[in-house]
């Protein structure tokens, strides 16, 4: 008998729990070593994009993309990776719950190099949400915060676009080997996994 896993109201399998387990283990991995600083704001959004996104394609249910974003900052908060502690979380959850909501209106998005390419945007420009807390907090001067904002927004949003054009091809050369299921295909507890005939 398998235990299923509850989050945000969403049942999840064990086999999907691990999924999502390894993509927020790289989400943590790549953070730690982006901590050598490159000198360009924005540039986790790369991979957190597009390990939010593979991570909605491998599992392909609500509340898939914000449950990685809830255990990476998490653990990029207890292991002390932030300046701010609990906004490291914002910086996660938002842009996954913008992948989450996308990929709810639009089931196969992630197979969709456009749709990702949106998604990455949109989810990376929220970025610029936290940004406005983390320097009003610091006391920085309004004009300050409005120049840094726009200047951090465009670069995460070209760094999310960037690790968002790489997961259609992942997830569809992933779903054509039958190693995760395509929206609409989930196969039922116990039954066999298919694999599909290559295109």
């Amino acid at each position: 008998m398998t235990q299923d896993i509850r989050f945000l109201g969403w049942r999840f399998t064990l086999r999907e729990a691990l999924l999502l387990g390894f993509c927020a283990t790289f989400v943590v991995l790549t953070r730690a070593a982006l901590r050598l600083h490159l000198g360009l704001p924005g540039h986790s959004m790369f991979f957190l994009a597009f390990f939010l996104l593979v991570a909605r394609g491998c599992v392909p249910k609500p509340g898939a993309a914000t449950l990685v974003a809830v255990v990476a900052g998490l653990v990029c908060m207890l292991l002390g990776m932030a300046k701010l502690g609990p906004v490291i979380v914002a910086n996660f959850v938002l842009p996954a719950v913008v992948v989450d909501l996308a990929c709810a209106l639009r089931p196969r998005l992630v197979t969709s190099l456009l749709g990702c390419l949106a998604a990455g945007a949109v989810a990376s420009a929220t970025k610029g949400a936290s940004a406005v807390a983390i320097d009003w907090l610091t006391g920085m001067e309004p004009e300050l915060i409005v120049q840094h904002v726009v200047v951090s927004s465009l670069w995460s949003v070209a760094f999310g676009v960037a690790g968002a054009a790489f997961v259609a091809p992942v997830v569809r050369r992933l779903q054509a080997n039958g190693l995760v299921p395509a929206p609409g295909r989930e196969r039922a507890p116990g039954a066999p996994p298919t694999i599909a005939p290559r295109p």
